[in-house]
């Protein structure tokens, strides 16, 4: 049995006659029941699913990043959805053998906080990540107390470092440690958090590095 929230007028929740009413991120939504499919999945619908399980198996190691990356992303979707939805319809390229992710076109976070200039990475002698910027602030809109958000992940074997509340701002570097990285090949990206935890930057691509 459905029920009425905010009465009459307002959105249901449950089974009612043939409708289920439901919510998601506080919208309500109303769909049909479940029905057994009965036609042949087709070629298109194929490829389709298997561009869904590979963002979904991507995106999957970087589930704590991306709900910070993409924190209040829309008001219908945001953090591992919103991370999903953006990468399958802007990182996936043709190629002879098919569709595969180019991690050059992924994005790890979104928002409008702006990033520092200069923002660059380079190995150190001990193999970690150092990443590096200009620490002056160059309007209102960048705080000395934002954080660098840093992530190096090989998506071949799953594995992936980050940390989304490392240095600050004004400390103009950060490092990465890449312990247990040995013989992997990393994509490695970086974007800032706010002070306030208010928005965050858009991820920039810092290329592959091999460990």
């Amino acid at each position: 049995m459905g029920r009425l929230i905010n009465g009459i007028n307002g959105p249901i929740w449950g089974k009612v006659g043939t409708a289920i009413g439901s919510s998601r991120n506080g919208v309500p939504y109303i769909k049909g029941l479940y029905s057994r499919r009965t036609k042949n999945v087709s070629e298109r619908e194929l490829a389709n699913r298997k561009k869904f399980a590979a963002a979904q198996a991507w995106l999957r190691p970087l589930l704590y990043f991306v709900q910070v990356g993409f924190r209040g992303y829309s008001q219908r979707s945001h953090g591992f959805i919103a991370a999903k939805s953006w990468l399958l319809k802007n990182a996936f390229e043709s190629t002879e053998s098919g569709l595969i992710i180019n991690p050059a076109l992924v994005k790890v976070s979104s928002g409008a906080l702006p990033l520092p200039e200069d923002l660059a990475v380079s190995l150190t002698e001990t193999g970690d990540f150092r990443f590096t910027w200009d620490p002056v602030l160059k309007n209102d809109l960048t705080a000395a107390h934002d954080q660098i958000m840093m992530l190096a992940y090989d998506p071949e074997v799953e594995y992936a470092k980050f940390i989304t509340t490392g240095q600050f701002f004004k400390t103009g570097a950060d490092t990465l440690s890449a312990k247990g990285g040995k013989g992997k090949n990393f994509h490695v990206y970086a974007a800032f958090n706010a002070a306030d935890r208010s928005r965050q930057s858009d991820s920039i691509y810092l290329g592959e590095w091999k460990i």
